[in-house]
C-alpha cells in the first residue's frame, strides 16, 4: 500500500460568487470586529489561499494576535484548518518565526479543559509535516493518553502513530507506551487505535496482546474484532506455522454480533485452510450473511464471495451439502438475487438432494401464482427455467416437475408459458417413458392457453408425439373444441347475426342497426363487419385468433393435422382413414374460406394459403417423396438442434473448467521451467483467491476498478490510456492517466514546467459536455524551474454515453509584469466502451426487447474489409458486443450474413443490434456493404453505439491506407 496516496482530510466547497477581498478590511475586521465577524474574515483568508492567491502582508500576525486567543469553538476549528493549509516556510525552505508562536498555542489547546478542543488539536497534529513544530508539544501528547474522556485518548493514540510513522526519532519508545496504555485501557475505540498502532509499528507486541486475551475477543468491540482479524491474516499468511495457534480464533468471530466481522472472518477462514469443515463453516457464515441482510448489494456482493469459492475444484464437494441453505435467499424480493441464487443452486445441486430443492422450487412456484409483485413474472420464468435444467439434469424428477410446469401454460406471462412448452418439447424428445404423460397433461391444458405463440407451440408438440390412435383422436377433439365445430364461416355469420338481433330486438331492422355517432347524425351499421367484445368472449380461442388476422397459427394447425392424419392412415383401418382424412381436410379448407371471407380484420396471406394448399395435396396424393418431411424429418431436425446445444453447452463448461484455479487449464499448470509470476505485472483475474485479499480490497477501494485486466492500477495496459495535452513545445506540457472506475472517472494529470521561470498560481481549467460532471475543481500549485507534478480531478458519469472533457492550463510568471498564460489542452474523449461489456439473452428476450425499445440508429456499413467474418469480429472486437447467433449460422459462404448483438453496461443499460451485411455478386475483391441496426432504451445508448461503430471504421480505414 506504500504506493497508495495518503488521504485529503479537509475538503471545503468554495464560494462560486465570493466578492474581491480588500486586504485592510480584512486586518480591520480581524482586529476591531467582534467574535463573529473575526470568523467571517478568517473564513474568507481561507478561501484566498485555497484559490491560490497570496496572503496579504502581515496578516499571519494580525491573526495570532487577536483570533488564536479567542475561546469560541467555531474560531478554533477554523483556525486548525488556517494552520493546516497557511504556507509555515520561508521560500529558503526555513521555519516562520511566526509558527513559535503557533506552537506554544498548540501546547494550551493540549492542556485546555474541554475534551473538544483537546481532541480536535490532536486530529490536526496528525496532519503536521513539520517536526520542528511537533518536538515541543510532546510531552503535553504524552499526558493527553492518561486523559478521562475517551475522544481525546483516542486520538491522542492516533497523534503518536502518525508521528511515530512519520518522525519517529521524536518518540523512539510509542510501541512500548501505547503497549502499556493498551494493557490498563477499557474503552473499544481506544483499544481498537491503539492495537492498529501495534500492527503497524511493532506486530510481535501486538501479537503478545492478542495471545493473552484470545479467550476474550468474543467480547471486544467489533471495530476491534475487525483489527484482530487482520493481523491474523497477515500473521499466518507471513509465519503458517501460527495458524494453529490462531484458527480457533477465526472461528469464534465467525458468531460475532457484527455481520462485517462474520464477513472478513470467513474471508479469512477460507484463505487459511483448505479443511472441509472451515469451508463449511465459511459458506454457512456467508450464507446467513446474505438472508439476514436486508441491503441488496450486501447480499450480492457476499453472493460473490459464496460463487467464488463454489468455482474452486475441491471446495464444491463441501457447498453441495448446502443448496438448501442456499435456496433460503430466495425470500428476497430481489430479482438478480434471486436469479444469482438459482444459478449457483443449480451448479452445485446433486442427485442427493435434488428431490428436495424440486420440492422448494415447486413452492417457490405456487407463492408466485398468489402475488402480482412488479418483477413476478420474471421470477416466475426463472423458476421454469431452473426446474427445466433440473429435469434434464436428473430426468428422474422430471415425472413429478411436469405436472407443476403445465399450470404456466394458460400463464398470462407469455415468456414463461413459451420456457415451458421449450422444456416440454426437450423432456418429449430425450425422455420416452415420460410421452404418455406430456400429452395427457398438455391436452388437459391446452383449452386454458391464452397465446398464439403457445398454442402454436402446443400444436406441433402434439402433432409431432400423439401416435396411438386414442392419442390422435384425443388431439383433433380437443383442435374441435378451441376451433369450433362446423364450417368457420358459417358459426362466424350465425354468431354476428346472433348477437345483431339481440341488440336489434324491438328495433325492426333485422341484419343491420341504427347507431348514433358523436356528432349526432345516424348510421347504419351492417352485422357482418361487427365485432364486439361479447363476440371475442364466445369465440373459441384458436378461431379468435384467426379472426384477428393471425392465419400464420391456421398454417401451424395445417401441418399439425397433416401429421397427424397420416399416421392415423398407417394404423388405423381404411374406413377410419377416410374419415379422419375428410374431417381434416374440412377444417383446413374452411380456414382457407374464412380467409377470403371478409370477416378477420385481416385476409390470409398466399404464403399462408399455400401452405394449407400443400397440406390438403399431401393428404390427398400421399406423394412418397413429402411424406418423410412430416413424419421423419421434423423430429431428426429438432434431435440436431438439442445435441448442437448440448455441445455448446459442454464447450462452455469445459473453458469455465480451464479458466478456474485447479481446472486443468493452462492457467493451473505450473512446471519447473516456468517464468515466476510478478503481482505488480500480473493481471487481477489470474490471482489465487488466498492472495492478499485485505491489501488488494483496500487498494482497489482506494485507486478504484473493477477487477479486470485493463482496470489493474500496477498493469501494464495502464500506459495506453495516457492522453497527450499539449505539445512538447509548450512552456507547459501536460499528459493524463485516464482510470474509469464505473460510476467515476479520475485524471492524473501530470504537469512540467518546461520553462526556466517559476509559475504561480498554475490552475488547470476542466469543463465538460455529456453526461460528466466536474466534482470539483483543481487546486492551484506552484512550479519552480523544471519542476513537474499531479493533479487529479474526479468526474461523476451519469449514462453511457459518449463524453468530451476540454479545458485549459493557466498561469503567471513570477516577476513579470504580463496578464494571465494560457496553454489550451487537447480533448479528452471518454470512451463508451469503458461502461459495456458483453452480455448474453435468449431470443424471445432479444425480440421482446427489440420490440420494446424505441431509439434506434441505423449505421451504415463502410469499411475496406472484404470477408463477412471478418468484419463481424471486427465489430465485436470494437464494441464489446456479444454475438447470439450460433456460429454453425454463420458458417459458410453464400455473400450474405444476419447476426443479432446484445451488450449490458454497467448502468444496467441495455444495447441491442442487427448486422446486415452482403458482398456484391461477382465481386470477391470489394468491400463488404449492409447496414447495423442499433436499439436502446436510451436516446444517449443509441447514438453513442452508433458513434463508436463509425470511429471503428474510419481506423480500419486509415490502418488500411497507411499499409
Amino acid at each position: 500500500m506504500s504506493a497508495v496516496e495518503q488521504p485529503c482530510y479537509t475538503i471545503i466547497n468554495l464560494p462560486t460568487d465570493a466578492e474581491p477581498h480588500n486586504e485592510m478590511q480584512l486586518k480591520t475586521d480581524l482586529e476591531k470586529g467582534d467574535v463573529k465577524v473575526k470568523i467571517r474574515a478568517l473564513e474568507k483568508i481561507i478561501h484566498m489561499i485555497l484559490q491560490g492567491e497570496r496572503l496579504p502582508n502581515g496578516i499571519l500576525f494580525t491573526i495570532i494576535r487577536y483570533v488564536l486567543p479567542l475561546q469560541d469553538h467555531l474560531a478554533k476549528k477554523l483556525l486548525l484548518i488556517f494552520w493546516e493549509i497557511v504556507p509555515k516556510m520561508t521560500p529558503d525552505g526555513k521555519l516562520l518565526q511566526e509558527m513559535i508562536l503557533v506552537c506554544d498555542a498548540y501546547r494550551k489547546d493540549l492542556q485546555h479543559p474541554n475534551e473538544f478542543v483537546r481532541g480536535s488539536t490532536l486530529r490536526f497534529l496528525c496532519k503536521l509535516r513539520e517536526p520542528e513544530l511537533l518536538e515541543p508539544i510532546m510531552p503535553s501528547i504524552r499526558a493527553c493518553l492518561e486523559h478521562r474522556h475517551s475522544y481525546v485518548r483516542r486520538n491522542a493514540v492516533l497523534a503518536i502513530f502518525t508521528i511515530y510513522k512519520n518522525f519517529e526519532f521524536l518518540i523512539p519508545d510509542a510501541p512500548e507506551l501505547i503497549s502499556n496504555f493498551l494493557e490498563g485501557e477499557q474503552d473499544m475505540s481506544c483499544k481498537r487505535n491503539a492495537f492498529l498502532m501495534l500492527l503497524h509499528a511493532d506486530q510481535d507486541t501486538a501479537l503478545s496482546y492478542l495471545a493473552s486475551c484470545l479467550d476474550q475477543v468474543a467480547s471486544f468491540g467489533d471495530i476491534l474484532q475487525l483489527v484482530i482479524v487482520e493481523l491474523i491474516y497477515k500473521v499466518c499468511h507471513t509465519n503458517p506455522a501460527e495458524r494453529s495457534r490462531f484458527i480457533r480464533c477465526i472461528y469464534n468471530l465467525l458468531n460475532s454480533s457484527s455481520p462485517a466481522v462474520r464477513y472478513e472472518a470467513a474471508g479469512t477462514l477460507v484463505t487459511l485452510s483448505s479443511a472441509p469443515t472451515a469451508i463449511k463453516a465459511a459458506a454457512s457464515c456467508y450464507i446467513e450473511l446474505i438472508v439476514k441482510e436486508s441491503d441488496n448489494n450486501v447480499k450480492l456482493i457476499v453472493l460473490d464471495r459464496l460463487i467464488a469459492l463454489k468455482d474452486h475444484p475441491s471446495h464444491e464437494r463441501v457447498l453441495q451439502d448446502l443448496v438448501m441453505d442456499i435456496l433460503r435467499v430466495l425470500a428476497s424480493p430481489d430479482l438478480e438475487v434471486r436469479k444469482k441464487t438459482l444459478n449457483l443452486a443449480m451448479e452445485l445441486v446433486s442427485s442427493r438432494n435434488i428431490e428436495e430443492m424440486v420440492l422448494v422450487l415447486k413452492k417457490e412456484v405456487s407463492k408466485t401464482l398468489d402475488s402480482e409483485q412488479e418483477d413476478t413474472g420474471k421470477y416466475r420464468q426463472l423458476l421454469v427455467r431452473t426446474l427445466h435444467s433440473c429435469c434434464i439434469k436428473f430426468p428422474d424428477v422430471a415425472a413429478t416437475v411436469i405436472p407443476v410446469l403445465m399450470e404456466f401454460l394458460s400463464d398470462t406471462n407469455e415468456l414463461a408459458a413459451t420456457d415451458v412448452l421449450v422444456f416440454i418439447r426437450e423432456a418429449i424428445q430425450k425422455f420416452d417413458n415420460l410421452q404418455p404423460l406430456i400429452i395427457e397433461k398438455l391436452l388437459e391444458a391446452f383449452r386454458s392457453i391464452k397465446s398464439a405463440k403457445v398454442h402454436r407451440a402446443a400444436l406441433w408438440i402434439l402433432g409431432e408425439y400423439a401416435n396411438s390412435i386414442q392419442d390422435i383422436e384425443a388431439v383433433l377433439k380437443e383442435i374441435n373444441h378451441t376451433l369450433g365445430e362446423g364450417p368457420l364461416v358459417d358459426a362466424e355469420q350465425k354468431l354476428i347475426a346472433g348477437e345483431v338481433e339481440e341488440n336489434s330486438a324491438g328495433t325492426g331492422t333485422g341484419g343491420s342497426v341504427t347507431l348514433v355517432t358523436s356528432d349526432g347524425t345516424y348510421a347504419t351499421q351492417s352485422a357482418f363487419n361487427t365485432t364486439s367484445k361479447s363476440a371475442k368472449e364466445q369465440r373459441p380461442a384458436l378461431r379468435q385468433y384467426l379472426m384477428d388476422g393471425d392465419f400464420f397459427i391456421g398454417a401451424c394447425l395445417a401441418s399439425t393435422l397433416a401429421k397427424l392424419a397420416l399416421k392415423f392412415g398407417e394404423i388405423a383401418t381404411p374406413q377410419q382413414r377416410n374419415k379422419f382424412d375428410a374431417e381434416v381436410m374440412l377444417i383446413m379448407a374452411g380456414i382457407i374460406h374464412l380467409g377470403k371471407s371478409g370477416l378477420p380484420t385481416k385476409p390470409i396471406t398466399n404464403d399462408d394459403t399455400d401452405h394449407i394448399l400443400f397440406c390438403l395435396r399431401t393428404l390427398s396424393d400421399r406423394p412418397p417423396q413429402v411424406v418423410p418431411v412430416f413424419e421423419q424429418l421434423c423430429r431428426r431436425a429438432l434431435s440436431e438442434m438439442l445435441a448442437a446445444k448440448e455441445a455448446e453447452e459442454a464447450v462452455a463448461q469445459k473453458e469455465a473448467r480451464e479458466k478456474q484455479p485447479g481446472g486443468g487449464g493452462k492457467a493451473a499448470q505450473a512446471q519447473a521451467d516456468d517464468p515466476v509470476g510478478f503481482a505488480q505485472l500480473e493481471a487481477a483475474e489470474n490471482r489465487e483467491l488466498g492472495e492478499d485479499v485485505f491489501e488488494m480490497a483496500l487498494s482497489r477501494a482506494v485507486v478504484g476498478g473493477r477487477g479486470g485486466p485493463s482496470e489493474h492500477p500496477t498493469g501494464l495496459t495502464k500506459l495506453n490510456k495516457i492522453t497527450q495535452l499539449t505539445g512538447f513545445s509548450d512552456p507547459v506540457y501536460a499528459e493524463a492517466y485516464v482510470h474509469v472506475n464505473q460510476y467515476d472517472i479520475v485524471l492524473d494529470v501530470l504537469i512540467v514546467n518546461q520553462t526556466n521561470d517559476t509559475l504561480q498560481n498554475c490552475t488547470l481549467e476542466l469543463a465538460t459536455l455529456g453526461d460528466l460532471k466536474l466534482v470539483e475543481k483543481p487546486q492551484p500549485v506552484v512550479l519552480a524551474p523544471k519542476d513537474f507534478c499531479n493533479i487529479k480531478a474526479n468526474v461523476k458519469v451519469a449514462s453511457t454515453e459518449n463524453g468530451i472533457i476540454f479545458g485549459n492550463i493557466v498561469y503567471d510568471v513570477t516577476g513579470a509584469a504580463s496578464d494571465r498564460n494560457v496553454v489550451v489542452l487537447n480533448d479528452i474523449h471518454i470512451d463508451i466502451m469503458d461502461y459495456i461489456v458483453p452480455a448474453g439473452c435468449t431470443d424471445q428476450e432479444f425480440m421482446r426487447m427489440w420490440a420494446e425499445f424505441e431509439w434506434e440508429n441505423k449505421v451504415t456499413v463502410n469499411t475496406p474489409l472484404t470477408d463477412l467474418s471478418d468484419y463481424l469480429k471486427h465489430l465485436l472486437k470494437s464494441t464489446n458486443m456479444k454475438c447470439l447467433t450460433p456460429e454453425k449460422a454463420l458458417s459458410g459462404q453464400c455473400g450474405f450474413m444476419a447476426a443479432n448483438m446484445y451488450a449490458k453496461s454497467i448502468f444496467g443499460e441495455d444495447a441491442l443490434a442487427n448486422l446486415s451485411i452482403e458482398k456484391p455478386f461477382n465481386k470477391p475483391d470489394a468491400p463488404v456493404q449492409g447496414h447495423i441496426r442499433i436499439r436502446a432504451k436510451s436516446q444517449g445508448m443509441a447514438l453513442s453505439l452508433g458513434d463508436k461503430i463509425n470511429m471503428t471504421q474510419k481506423g480500419t480505414q486509415s490502418k488500411v491506407i497507411t499499409a
